[in-house]
């Protein structure tokens, strides 16, 4: 069969099967080597190639270098056995741009069953495709950054080949004061300033390196081909230098650091879940974040047995408290406030105790934040608050006439849509006068004035009192103090602890501001005469501390009160 031959025939049959040598349909026909002996016009076109180009050309003329060779090794393999062939392919026009077609190859066949000629038919797809890496950027890219979200994390880690005896190190990131950049020039400066972070931190690292961010002003690294500590020490303080270098956006200089958890750890063998693994790596990582944080930041620190002997236990604590309240886990105690002028009990503090089955007696400095982290502070939240209006009720009908009940609120309880409802439902239900409760909150929930003012004048509204705990510490503005409907100022134990040295100052100033702005003051931490006699002299409004009584359950506050009414 001659070459003329076969060519009329492969046409008579393209026309007999109707492919579509039309407008929409991109065709080409190529011989077994792949030279192109026909191209229409819309090849043409979307090729950017004149016909007398592309005619005689390897069909590798429009090849975009996207695919990998097993690729079209599986394509030829395919054809070259007389099957149909179809897929996606990117290929390069002329002027450089790139577009994608979906491609049907279908192979003809001489008299001893070999291909002789392929015929290619394709139809652009290039705007589904830039439509589906759009839906892709946005699922598995930050849109700030561009650097790949924690979903393309788990994605990497699932796709990428693991080794036993191969070293992994986690790197995780987090910046140091970032807020304190969004406070003072806005969230729009600090956009800006994490793009310049994320572009600095991709320049430190290799190629083979992995880099994502996870939110905020959090970034996750995973270092791969074997690293061992030494080099993971020498990248981690490559970032430290790079990230500290000062940052100049629209003409304003300000810098930031970073503090880096490192963990480095060899394969034994191929996890099942590699991203569990990679979790437990992120896990261990963030730990030592913490770590590096407490060390001033700029700095790094490696994850220890002892840190991942920590992490355990918050773990373990995470997964203990989803069934505490339901396994009645939770107990609450009083602290009693005492009217420093005749030494009366005139409240008390509910404080919030977990012990569990597993883990004993918990601090609340270690369960609280949890509750915080997981949301969980919500519904525990509601629990106390129920839990001491009834407690507060049941005395009153006992002839324990307390002036009122205080109640530490979490930010993120003090900050629900729903906080000030379900007070309003709890009010109701134990039929507590609102005047007796005290809410405490700290300094940070009030710095955002926006968001609690409502909520603050919706509990002036409904009669309950508001209390401002670890009054000090914080940053808080006087006019902010001026401005909402607050009752109390507790002066923070730190300061009480220090009355020897500076606190002095600092106690005075706090007590004689809270009488010019008419607020009542009380003192946290008392735990010596010394202490008590101080503040009496400096006509503070009230204490609490060891040195009048420990927290006690509800019964030894009923015993107390009678004590100190009969004196």
């Amino acid at each position: 069969m001659t070459y003329e031959t076969q060519l009329d025939e492969t046409q008579k049959k393209l026309r007999d099967l109707e492919f579509a040598l039309n407008e929409s349909a991109i065709v080409a026909i190529t011989d077994s080597k792949g030279i192109i002996q026909f191209a229409n016009d819309k090849f043409c076109h979307i090729s950017k190639y004149r016909q007398q180009e592309l005619i005689g050309s390897n069909q590798n003329i429009v090849n975009s270098g996207y695919h990998s060779n097993s690729f079209f090794k599986e394509l030829w393999t395919t054809i070259g056995a007389g099957n149909v062939w179809h897929g996606e392919i990117k290929n390069r026009a002329k002027d450089g741009t790139y577009y994608w077609v979906d491609t049907t190859i279908v192979p003809f066949l001489n008299d001893q069953g070999k291909p002789y000629q392929y015929t290619s038919i394709r139809y652009d797809i290039t705007t589904r495709k830039a439509y589906e890496e759009y839906i892709e950027e946005m699922a598995y890219y930050d849109a700030l950054t561009h650097l790949p979200n924690r979903n393309q994390l788990y994605k990497w880690v699932d796709e990428h080949p693991r080794k036993t005896d191969e070293t992994y190190t986690v790197f995780f990131l987090d910046l140091d004061n970032f807020k304190i950049i969004n406070d003072n020039f806005g969230h729009g400066i600090g956009d800006k300033v994490l793009e310049e972070v994320s572009g600095r931190l991709r320049a430190c690292l290799r190629e083979s390196d992995f880099v994502s961010r996870q939110g905020g002003d959090e970034f996750i690294v995973i270092l791969e081909n074997n690293t061992d500590k030494d080099t993971a020490m020498c990248i981690a303080r490559k970032i430290l230098d790079t990230i500290s270098l000062p940052i100049y956006i629209n003409d304003k200089e300000m810098s930031t650091t970073v503090s880096i958890g490192i963990n480095n750890e060899t394969l034994n063998k191929i996890p099942e879940n590699c991203q569990e693994f990679i979790e437990t790596s992120i896990k261990k990582a963030d730990t030592a974040m913490y770590h590096a944080k407490k060390n001033g930041g700029n700095n790094f620190c490696f994850s220890t047995p002892d840190q991942n002997m920590e992490m355990d236990r918050k773990f373990q604590m995470e997964l203990e408290l989803k069934n505490a309240l339901a396994s009645d886990e939770f107990k609450i105690v009083y602290q009693p406030l005492i009217n420093l002028k005749n030494n009366q009990i005139v409240g008390v503090e509910a404080l919030l105790r977990w012990k569990n089955k597993e883990l004993g007696s918990v601090s609340p400095i270690e369960f609280i934040p949890i509750l915080e982290k997981t949301g969980q502070i919500i519904q525990v939240g509601k629990w106390i608050l129920w839990s001491v209006c009834n407690q507060m009720k049941m005395w009153q009908e006992n002839g324990t006439y307390l002036e009122r009940i205080s109640v530490n609120v979490s930010p993120i309880q003090f900050k629900d849509k729903k906080f000030v409802q379900d007070l309003k439902q709890i009010i109701n239900e134990t039929e507590l006068d609102a005047s007796y409760i005290e809410l405490e909150i700290t300094e940070g929930t009030i710095l955002e004035i926006e968001n609690v003012s409502q909520t603050l004048h919706d509990l002036q509204e409904l009669g309950v009192k508001v209390s401002i705990d670890d009054f000090g510490t914080g940053y808080s503005s006087l006019s902010y103090l001026k401005q909402l409907p607050i009752d109390t100022l507790k002066i923070d134990k730190s300061f009480i602890d220090d009355l020897d040295m500076d606190g002095e100052i600092i106690v005075n100033t706090i007590i004689s501001m809270g009488k010019n702005l008419r607020f009542r003051v009380i003192a946290e931490g008392i735990e010596t005469p010394q202490q008590l006699n101080y503040l009496k002299k400096q006509e503070c409004h009230e204490g609490q501390g060891y040195y009048f009584s420990r927290p006690v359950n509800d019964k030894e506050i009923a015993l107390l009160y009678k004590k100190l009414q009969s004196k």
